[in-house]
Formats: C-alpha cells, structure tokens, sequence
C-alpha cells in the first residue's frame, strides 16, 4: 500500500470534506455552538437540542486538527467551541456537564453521565495542548476529580455509568435506550481510558497515573473475554457479565487505545504484556469483515443474530486499528485490510456532494438516509481522529 498516497487522502478528506461541513453548514451562529441535528436527507434541524457529547467531540476534533496540523483556523474554530462549552454545558452549582440542551442553550437534561464527563477531559486536554489554555486543563482536572470521588467504585472497582445533577446514582443508568440498564459498561470505561490517557499526557499526577494503569488492568482482567478474545459490553456491580453481544467496532478500537495509554504512561514493561492481547483483539475483530472489507456492526454469540449493518464509526476505527497491528506486528495483510477499510469508506459512506459520512450502508449497499447526517451521536471525531491518527502515524514511518 503506497502510504504516502493514503496520507493526501486521508488529508484531502479531513481537511476538504469532514471538516468544512461541520464549520460551513453546523455552525450555529446566531446562539453560539452548533445546531444540534441535520437529517440524513441532508436538512438542518436549527431547534434541535444540542448534546454535550456532540460538542466535546467537535473540540477534541478542532483541537486536535490544530495540535496535528498547525492551523491557526482550526484553533480558532476550537476556541469558540470552548467559550461556548464554558458558558452552557457547566454545572456551577454542582460540578460536571450537562448531558443536553435545548437549542438556545438552556439546560434540557442535566444529569450527569460519567461517559459524557469523559469525553469532556478529552476534549479539553486536547484543547489545552492546541492552546496552553490552564483554564481548559484546570476543568479537566476537576472532571477527573468529579469522577473518581462519585462514580469510583472503591469495593468492587471501575465506575458507575450515571447520576443526577447532584450526583445521586441514577435507576436508568443507560448511555442510549438500545444499552442494557446495567451499573457497569465497557464503553464507558474505554472512554474513561481515553481521557485519562489524554490528560496524563499534559499533568503527570501520580493518581491519574495509578487509575489509568488500573483501567487497563480492569480491561485485561474484567472486560475482554479471555477465552473469544472480544470484549464483553455490559456487567453488574460485581463484574458479571450481562451481555451476549460482540461489537466490532469496540474490538477493534480498544485494541489502539489500550496501546495508546501504555505508551502514554511510557511503560515498557506493560507495552510488552498488551502487544500481544492488542493484536489478539484485532484478530478478534476480523471476525466481523464481510467480503466488502468493511466491519458489521455485532453478532449476539448467544443467538446467533448478526447486525450486518455498517456504521460509519467502525469503519473508521477499522483503519486506525488494522494499521496499529501492522505497526506493532510488520505483518503486511493487516496493511491490506487497512486499504480496503477505506476503500469501502470512500466508495460507500463519503458523501462528495454534500460533505461528511452517511450514517450507515446497508448489507445490499444502500447508504442510510434516514439515521442523522449529524448529531447527537453523529459528530467529526470518528472519521476526523482517523484521518488525524493516520497522517501523523505515516509521518512518523516514512
């Protein structure tokens, strides 16, 4: 695979697709931030409410463009998302974020999910690393406090999914209403991964330290199942398992990121134990590619039952993580099925005409108009952090 042609690609995407449709047609502004839906027929839905998962991506994804790229646009493009992100979605009174908005930025929810608190940190470490702005970094760090003080489980370990705007545990602890309604996640807890790893990038605390290495214990120990190689979804209090399901694209996304906090921590010692269960879950993964190169989106183990759907946020992860085990193996067929991930991506969920991803294609290859072309789930931080991941990744080799 020409690697060199893969990387003005992935550049022309970024940078002539995905992300002047978020700052050309998602911009909201009139009340600040960005609108919160646009259709899959392509039509702005202005009075939408706006999610605080779909602005803590945006950030992450214009700071990162900006740390990545050294574009003073994006940089200010990520500024204005903090201010915005600093005027609405923080909780004076009692800590944390808010969950959603309504479309003038009053609070629509205020509870307190500890996935959404997470993808905060990301994104505002990312924009202290674009920036040096020490507000940023100082929310992040109380975020991170905010977690561990309520949603910590001292007894059985890991974290709790959710609270009240006061920070009482919740009865319904889901992330969407497809989850199981259960105390413990293994998405939550990648994402919690992901955040602590970004901010021990910029604050060497020693506790951050211990619960980040804790995290990864958690996944070897508790969520991937030792004996199929995937990783198990959801769990009681005591780390039971109360999934049936295996979902591709977290396979193959936590096999990058586990890599990922490990080099952050800068242990060799723990890169040498995950090389080996890092390629395992990708291997894991394959198991879900159909013969168009892409990943379906799960299979129920228990049933039988396969979601042959593919969503754009697994095809996106599939590249960063085939291409990881090609850097940690040499192995060249994990190239392969780097290039035809994007293949399938380019010839199938690129929308040229009117800019971004379409939500999903079908297992007949029809592209989904009915799912979001943006949204509350539907964000730049897939696709762009690909492209991003990538670029820097070639720039390194070659």
């Amino acid at each position: 695979m020409n690697q060199n042609l893969l990387k003005k690609e992935l550049s022309d995407e970024l940078n002539s697709n995905i992300l002047p449709f978020w700052l050309n047609k998602m911009k909201d502004n009139e009340r600040g931030g960005y609108y919160g839906r646009m259709s899959g027929e392509n039509q702005l839905v202005a009075d939408a409410p706006k999610g605080g998962i779909l602005h803590a991506r945006i950030l992450w994804t214009f700071s990162s463009a900006a740390v990545r790229l050294h574009s003073e646009e994006y940089l200010a493009e990520a500024k204005r998302t903090k201010e915005y992100i600093f005027s609405h979605f923080f909780d004076d009174q009692f800590g944390g974020t808010y969950w959603m908005l309504h479309a003038e930025g009053t609070p629509a929810d205020d509870k307190k999910q500890i996935y959404s608190q997470a993808f905060f940190i990301y994104a505002l470490t990312e924009y202290h690393r674009a920036s040096g702005d020490e507000e940023a970094l100082e929310m992040a760090i109380e975020l991170f406090r905010l977690i561990e003080k309520y949603s910590f489980d001292g007894d059985c370990n890991g974290y709790f999914e959710a609270y009240s705007r006061d920070w009482v545990l919740l009865e319904d602890l889901r992330l969407s209403e497809k989850d199981a309604n259960e105390k413990k996640t293994m998405n939550t807890h990648l994402h919690i991964l992901e955040a602590y790893s970004n901010l021990y990038r910029v604050w060497k605390d020693n506790h951050l330290a211990r619960q980040l290495n804790n995290l990864i214990d958690l996944f070897l120990e508790k969520i991937i199942d030792p004996v199929s190689g995937h990783l198990n979804l959801f769990f009681d209090e005591e780390w039971c398992c109360k999934s049936t399901l295996h979902s591709y694209g977290h396979d193959i996304e936590a096999s990058w990121l586990l890599e990922e906090a490990a080099l952050v921590l800068g242990d060799e010692a723990l890169l040498w134990k995950l090389k080996p269960v890092t390629l395992r879950i990708a291997d894991a993964a394959v198991e879900g590619m159909n013969e168009h190169g892409a990943l379906i989106n799960e299979r129920n183990w228990a049933t039988g039952h396969r979601d042959n759907r593919c969503d754009w946020w697994p095809q996106a992860e599939a590249v960063v993580g085939f291409f990881n085990a090609w850097q940690l193996s040499g192995e060249e067929e994990w190239l392969n099925k780097t290039r035809n991930s994007w293949q399938f991506i380019k010839q199938h969920l690129v929308d040229e005409d009117n800019g971004e991803w379409y939500w999903s294609v079908s297992p007949e290859g029809e592209q989904d108009r009915v799912n979001d072309k943006a949204g509350f789930w539907k964000c730049p931080y897939h696709n762009g952090r690909m492209c991003l991941e990538l670029i820097e990744r070639i720039n390194k080799d070659v």
